[in-house]
């Protein structure tokens, strides 16, 4: 199982087409107002397909609708490089928006319920942040392919590597096992459903809630790897250097990811340490100052995997997907929230303050999670 997660993972973010795919649309004719329009359908999609997807998780087979999630997002990229135009952009966005929530909640629920089968649920966070830590390599590894195959074949050879990733990924997740789960009668399945129980769940289990919040509250760092460039130039970085800069903190990201499972009762002070240094380096005006972000990106994706684990933990198999759907949910809500914000704070401050303002409720997780002794 474990090399099958890898391998999904990483074959579903190497995707070549990444670095370019505005560029194609600005190419095909869409102006700046269209371009940002359909990055709203796409966190609208994605957002309106969430609990649903979650709930048919629970009620159905996980590995199908894990398997079927990048076959979505390679339709989409094929339809996108063969017949590029703005209604076509749109259609594909719908169907990335629908794959990539098709997928989240599902993929969880598999590998951790697999995992509780075999008795090896204290695997769940190397395992999954080890695979974050390697689709984070692929992103890295995916802008390196993208010039060479422009040069080849231009879009539609870029949007061929990405297509065939995408393959590659739904062929993985084929071959992760499933465990068979307990079915309940019809008169069970009607009182008790995935959404009653993932509700009741909610209502009756505070911890629960205050897990979820923190998951969504720790989004707040994924939602800034937007604005990354904008703070290494704003450190007094030569044009030339923003983009080692940014792989800088790529590379934290993707260490805090493999790290994920290692010293987990230190939640808490680890999160808040990287927290101030990356208030620290966004706030310093210097180049160096992008190792404390390096190094607080890294923690933020270091204690969401454990934070995740925890809220695994506090569930059933019965309602898994749904109640990592909602989380999901949660997580969209906040970056939308970010990307607000940054953008409203943008016409008074700079980059640095902004990121250390912005980072704030990740610090009062690391204070929240001291306390509770994650």
């Amino acid at each position: 199982m474990t090399w099958g997660v890898y391998a999904y993972a990483f074959f579903q973010d190497l995707i070549p087409l990444y670095p370019v795919y505005a560029l194609l649309f600005a190419d095909t004719g869409a102006t700046d107002g269209q371009i940002s329009a359909l990055f709203a359908l796409w966190t609208l999609v994605a957002f309106t397909f969430e609990v649903p997807s979650g709930l048919l998780a629970d009620r159905w087979a996980r590995r199908p609708l894990v398997a079927a999630a990048p076959l979505l997002a390679g339709a989409a990229f094929a339809l996108w490089t063969l017949f590029p135009s703005f209604p076509v952009f749109a259609a594909g966005f719908v169907l990335w928006g629908a794959g990539g929530a098709l997928g989240s909640g599902a993929f969880q629920a598999l590998v951790y319920d697999t995992l509780a089968a075999a008795g090896r649920t204290s695997d769940y966070p190397r395992l999954i942040g080890r695979s974050r830590a390697l689709a984070t390599g692929a992103v890295l590894a995916s802008g390196l392919l993208t010039g060479p195959l422009l040069l080849i074949g231009g879009y539609a050879a870029v949007g061929a590597a990405s297509v065939a990733a995408c393959v590659l990924a739904a062929l993985a997740a084929g071959l992760l096992p499933e465990t068979p789960r307990h079915r309940p009668v019809a008169g069970e399945q009607r009182q008790r459903g995935a959404w009653s129980g993932a509700w009741t769940r909610l209502r009756h289990t505070p911890a629960l809630v205050g897990v979820m919040g923190a998951l969504a509250a720790l989004t707040v760092v994924d939602a800034l790897d937007e604005y990354l460039p904008l703070l290494a130039r704003a450190t007094g970085a030569a044009d030339w250097a923003v983009a080692p800069l940014v792989v800088l903190v790529s590379a934290g990201t993707a260490l805090g990811q493999w790290c994920a499972g290692r010293g987990t009762r230190w939640t808490g002070p680890i999160l808040c340490a990287g927290v101030l240094l990356l208030v620290a380096g966004a706030l310093s005006g210097h180049p160096a100052g992008m190792v404390g972000v390096a190094a607080g990106f890294g923690a933020g994706a270091w204690a969401a995997v454990a934070v995740e684990n925890r809220m695994h933990e506090q569930v059933s198999s019965r309602v898994r997907a749904t109640v990592a759907s909602l989380a999901e949910v949660g997580r969209s809500v906040v970056a939308l929230l970010v990307y607000a914000a940054y953008g409203t704070g943008a016409l008074w401050a700079g980059p640095g303050l902004l990121f250390a303002l912005l980072v704030v409720p990740c610090l009062a997780v690391g204070v929240w999670l001291s306390v509770w002794r994650l």
